[in-house]
């Protein structure tokens, strides 16, 4: 039997792997492409904004940086994302799902506009850039794929039954995608973090309700997004082969009660 599976880069090195991320120029998506940089990963910016911050941080450690300014909900600029990355890198070892929104209403109050956005940039925005990317990994052999959930995809939480759904079917999509190319040496996996502290969970959460709901997870305190992020790297390296098709909790046991 082969020891590929058992000489692995103990350090979960990513030398010489492309990195597709959705969602990078900011947030968890921007922390996830600078520490893969870091791990020796190319990286390919797919997001709505320009991303000169990553950008800067990507080639500050010697890895190449394409960005390609699109939207998720296009079919269109999905399939021209990863057309231009397989003529650009030659493979896309790696794809993250991070692209997403959270609009939070109560049920009654929900307008259709924002399930249905939220619904196609979570959602469905995920699944077809799975499904493209998906086909380049058959072709080559294998690859990696890390879909950004949600601790709002495992319980309910107030006002989020939006995001709630659209993260509770990742999990799912992750699960699906992993037993049908399992055999195929594609690994599909999902992180669902608690509240990250990006500059937009500070915005929303640097304040009494934060206070108030640090108290309900026994670890006390929110997540930052290089914590996610050093999730996403484990789970792209070769030393998490043999894992496929699960979740990732990273809540501070919020979820365990």
């Amino acid at each position: 039997m082969s020891n590929k599976y058992r000489e692995f880069d103990i350090n979960f090195g990513l030398e010489g792997r492309t990195a597709l991320i959705t969602g990078a120029a900011a947030g968890i998506g921007q922390a996830i492409a600078v520490m893969y940089a870091k791990k020796g990963a190319d990286i390919i910016c797919f997001d709505l904004h320009e991303a000169p911050e990553t950008r800067e941080a990507v080639e500050k450690c010697g890895r190449k940086f394409l960005q390609i300014t699109a939207d998720i909900t296009r079919d269109e600029d999905i399939k021209n994302a990863v057309k231009t990355s397989i003529e650009e890198f030659g493979k896309i070892d790696i794809l993250v799902n991070c692209a997403g929104i959270g609009i939070l209403e109560k049920i009654e109050e929900v307008r259709d506009e924002v399930w249905q956005k939220t619904l196609d940039i979570n959602l469905t925005g995920s699944f077809k850039m799975t499904r493209e990317v998906g086909k380049e990994m058959l072709k080559a052999g294998g690859g990696k794929i890390v879909c950004i959930a949600s601790q709002g995809g495992v319980v309910a939480l107030d006002r989020h039954v939006a995001y709630g759904c659209t993260k509770a079917a990742i999990i799912q999509l992750v699960k699906q995608c992993a037993l049908e190319w399992a055999r195929y040496n594609i690994n599909v996996n999902a992180i669902s973090p608690t509240i990250v502290m990006t500059a937009l969970g500070e915005m929303n959460w640097n304040n009494e309700a934060g206070e108030a709901f640090k108290k309900t997870i026994p670890a006390r305190r929110f997540g930052y997004p290089e914590e996610v992020a050093a999730c996403a790297v484990f789970l792209a390296s070769d030393a998490a082969s043999l894992i496929n098709g699960a979740n990732i909790v990273l809540d501070g046991g919020f979820t365990i009660g």
